[in-house]
């Protein structure tokens, strides 16, 4: 009996340090897959950032959704995957695509903004996607993205008040809302629902602050020239959408912004 006993705790030794090995050896590898899977999402990142750097969202894209495979969750990853999906609406001829590709973008903006809470740039993302589709949506869509452009707004800023593009956007919300005639509040009033208040005066400290903040983007000086032209303040239009349009094309959008600025200096007698 003893043998037997002495056998059957061998055999019983034998397995357990064969089941702790294989449990080690398990653990192991899953650490090592981490720590791969950690550094190729990075990997993917940094090389969809170089391709960003040039605009080029076709290559920057799936680089991004790849790693978005891995932290669905990750907010700056987000952002990013949205603002690709907002570049390939600007480059989009057809209508029908640019609000296909809109919403695409808004959904990874929203899902953005909800995975981090305190992330300014995540808060922001919706504030600027809405605000590239607006000119493309009927108008009911319009009216009901306007509380939510500032909605974002407002949480991007409190989260940082030296964020200056979420001073621009604030800008050309208000610019966009004090343009609205009242008889046009009236009958969106009545149709579909109480559409917010901007003001000129609000827009023009709203992209001075952007200036302040950062006097190097050409977006800020044009936009602002054109709140000043709103105004009838034709000369200080002149002066600003100059300015901008002196200064060098380093964002997507600035050649976009640039024939904007034009268009308003043609209208100015």
């Amino acid at each position: 009996m003893r043998s037997t006993d002495l056998s059957i705790g061998s055999l019983h030794n034998v397995l357990m340090k064969s089941l702790i090995y294989r449990l080690f050896a398990t653990a192991a590898l899953l650490l090592v897959d981490v720590g791969f899977a950690a550094e190729s999402v990075d990997t993917l990142v940094e090389k969809g950032k170089a391709f960003e750097r040039k605009f080029q969202a076709k290559d920057a894209l799936p680089l991004y959704l790849s790693a978005e495979k891995v932290e669905p969750k990750n907010p700056e990853l987000l952002v990013r995957i949205a603002r690709q999906y907002r570049y390939l609406m600007s480059d989009a001829s057809d209508t029908r695509e640019k609000l296909r590709l809109g919403h695409i973008a808004l959904d990874y903006s929203t899902r953005a903004a909800a995975c981090g809470p305190k992330d300014c740039d995540a808060q922001l993302a919706p504030a600027i996607t809405l605000g590239k589709m607006l000119p493309y949506l009927p108008t009911k869509e319009q009216v009901s993205a306007s509380p939510r452009i500032k909605e974002s707004v407002d949480k991007a800023l409190a989260i940082n008040p030296h964020n200056d593009t979420a001073w621009h956007v604030l800008g050309r919300w208000n610019r966009v809302l004090a343009e609205v005639s009242s008889a046009k509040r009236f009958v969106a009033g009545l149709i579909y629902g109480q559409l917010p208040k901007g003001s000129f005066e609000e827009a023009e400290q709203d992209m001075k602050k952007a200036i302040a903040i950062n006097p190097h983007r050409l977006m800020h000086y044009i936009e602002l020239g054109r709140i000043y032209a709103q105004m009838g303040r034709k000369e200080e239009a002149r002066q600003f959408i100059n300015k901008g349009l002196a200064m060098p094309d380093t964002e997507k959008d600035d050649p976009e912004t640039k024939q904007r600025g034009r268009e308003t200096l043609a209208k100015l007698h």
